[in-house]
């Protein structure tokens, strides 16, 4: 503890400022997510306490960031949809997953995960931060002027049918979970159908017109009637907060240009006594609890979900990891990475049970933190406690900030999280693939695959298929490079080497050698079972010179088997030199030694070999 207030001073002005720079964005985020601004609040609090607290990077700030808000908006999205649009009745489950991602944080980091994650290849995590910049910017377009999809009751009207359908499949869900039989008891599915009403009817179709326009496609499509129904007083006040946001960094950095615009822009609407829309309400007092998570948990309501938590979890390890290694290289210190997991994952795990969205180490409030003084890990505790204070003592005031400036903020966020770098690089990166007729670079198609998949179809979907394909590619250029070093030859292309000058020519026509140079696996091994069909039919024995082949994989050994078994049913007889302890090993498991090569025809030598050869072959041409 000595260490932690060995720089009191500056770790409480790292810490305050870090605070106020997290404080619209804790709002915005929260607003994005679905789950209203206090969810934001309270995940900014206990993320940046705990984290610190029990994290391994001293000066890191944690919080909720774009990436983590971008999947829980889909969670959120999905269980309020299948909870009749009621948040009140889904927020149990979706918090119950969100606590599931942060115990699997701290799982990650007690396996010692930690120092894996920077495996993960950057095209995947361009491609993603791309997507996610990309879904931000679209999906805050709507509500920057002032359109709102669940309050077009034209547009609602479209989505009756299914919200129809959505209430009808809960029923007979309902009922299962009951152990009622449907097919055999309509009639109480006809009686829980009649006590639905228009209302419900009009609030699932508000939550499917919703949650529509949260997803890009979704957001383009309804467009064209947003900008019909445009929100004048909405547009300015968003814009304004952009405006703000980049212009007064020209000025100064000192004083972060966010909290000005959300000052400034606020002030003016309230001020002004304007006709704005405001965020929804944070409750005032001390933040509770939320024990319906343990009290109502069911499993069968987060099982399709498990998978989505371990993204956030992973996201979440990526997110705080690349964090720290910027904290490093500013304070030329070094993080432990298992020890961030597990202060990020207890950070996540207690921001659920209070409500929070789940969140990450934030780049700008880490580097804002260190640049102000933050040296130790009483700078993020620091800064959680700011918010916490903030949200008891100025709730109420918070309430009246327009939705519309929190929206400008986002637009800023998403514009700034795409990774700029990544994609300059395009045209530069070497066309190492054909696709058809064109030259590609398996790089770019990584990461245009994977921002593609993101913005359009599913963010967590995309990066696990894009871990796939980079793994595949990876693993081919791998193979093509090994496969060329193992220099797999045929026969007519062998060269003797210096230890093979002096073999008795006289046995030329009757003992072929053959050299294996590096490893025999899944790259190689096309070429090796040609080799039966290269020896001449005057060929009695074949020697295999295997003290260059230090692995074999089960690709090579299958190949060996029935290069082995060829030859033999062609009355050829093999003869290894120098074999190795792997392929042996490999070799012994599936009997290819002793059935198809006996312990007398391996030599430890290629001249033990040849004077073996002197005494049992004679020369018949």
């Amino acid at each position: 503890m000595k260490n932690i207030f060995s720089n009191i001073k500056g770790d409480a002005f790292g810490g305050i400022t870090a605070g106020i720079v997290a404080l619209p964005l804790a709002l915005a985020f929260g607003v994005s997510s679905g789950l209203g601004p206090s969810a934001g609040l309270y995940g900014a609090i206990f993320i940046s306490f705990f984290a610190a607290l029990f994290g391994g990077t001293n000066t890191q700030i944690s919080g909720p960031t774009a990436p983590m808000t971008a999947v829980s908006m889909v969670v959120i999205a999905g269980i309020i949809a299948v909870n009749d649009g009621d948040v009140s009745r889904a927020l149990p489950a979706i918090l119950t997953v969100f606590l599931l991602a942060g115990l699997m944080q701290v799982g990650l980091g007690i396996i010692g995960l930690g120092k894996y994650i920077r495996y993960i290849p950057y095209p995947v995590v361009s491609g993603f931060m791309t997507a996610i910049g990309v879904i931000i910017l679209a999906t805050n377009i709507l509500p920057s002027i002032g359109y709102y999809p669940k309050e077009d009751a034209e547009y609602v009207q479209t989505f009756k049918t299914k919200a129809e359908d959505v209430i009808l499949q809960n029923i007979i869900k309902e009922e299962a979970d009951e152990g009622i039989l449907v097919l055999e008891n309509f009639k109480e599915t006809i009686d829980r159908a009649d006590q639905i009403t228009e209302a419900d009817i009009l609030k699932e179709s508000q939550t499917l017109a919703k949650n529509e326009a949260k997803s890009v496609y979704g957001s383009l499509k309804v467009l064209p009637r947003a900008l019909k129904n445009i929100s004048w007083l909405e547009l300015i006040l968003a814009l304004g907060t952009i405006i703000i946001i980049y212009g007064f960094k020209r000025i100064t950095r000192v004083i972060p240009s966010t909290l000005v615009a959300l000052l400034v822009m606020s002030g003016i609407a309230f001020g002004f006594g304007l006709d704005y829309r405001p965020i929804e309400d944070i409750p005032s007092g001390l933040p509770i609890p939320n024990l319906e998570i343990f009290t109502s948990f069911k499993l069968g309501s987060i099982t399709p979900y498990i998978f989505t938590a371990l993204t956030l979890a992973l996201l979440g390890a990526i997110d705080s990891l690349l964090t720290s290694v910027v904290a490093d290289n500013m304070t030329k210190t070094k993080h432990k990475p298992n020890k961030e997991l597990v202060g990020q994952g207890i950070g996540n795990s207690i921001g659920a049970i209070f409500g929070g969205i789940p969140g990450a180490g934030a780049t700008i409030r880490t580097v804002v933190n260190i640049k102000s003084g933050g040296k130790t890990k009483l700078s993020g505790m620091i800064a959680g406690i700011m918010l916490f204070a903030i949200t008891i003592g100025l709730g109420p005031v918070a309430s009246k900030i327009p939705a519309a400036v929190l929206a400008g903020i986002l637009v800023t966020v998403g514009i700034g999280v795409m990774d700029y770098k990544g994609l300059k690089a395009i045209p530069s990166l070497p066309r190492d693939m054909n696709f058809g007729p064109f030259k590609l670079s398996s790089e770019v198609l990584i990461m245009i695959t994977v921002l593609l998949l993101s913005t359009f179809w599913d963010l967590v979907y995309a990066v696990g298929i894009g871990l796939v394909i980079a793994s595949l590619m990876f693993m081919k250029k791998i193979g093509d490079l090994t496969a060329e070093r193992s220099d797999v030859k045929s026969l007519k292309k062998e060269k003797a080497w210096a230890d093979e000058v002096n073999f008795p020519k006289s046995l030329k026509e009757e003992v072929y050698i053959k050299h294996v140079k590096g490893p025999l696996f899944f790259g190689s091994t096309s070429d090796f079972q040609a080799l039966a069909l290269q020896i001449p039919k005057t060929a009695r024995i074949v020697i295999i010179r295997l003290g260059r082949m230090q692995y074999m994989d089960q690709s090579g050994l299958y190949a060996m088997e029935d290069m082995l078994q060829e030859l033999k049913k062609n009355d050829v007889e093999v003869l290894f030199t120098g074999l190795l302890q792997q392929p042996r090993y490999m070799m012994e498991r599936i009997d290819i030694i002793p059935d198809f090569i006996p312990n007398e025809h391996i030599f430890d030598t290629f001249n033990d070999c040849i004077e073996w050869v002197k005494q049992n072959v004679k020369s018949e041409h």
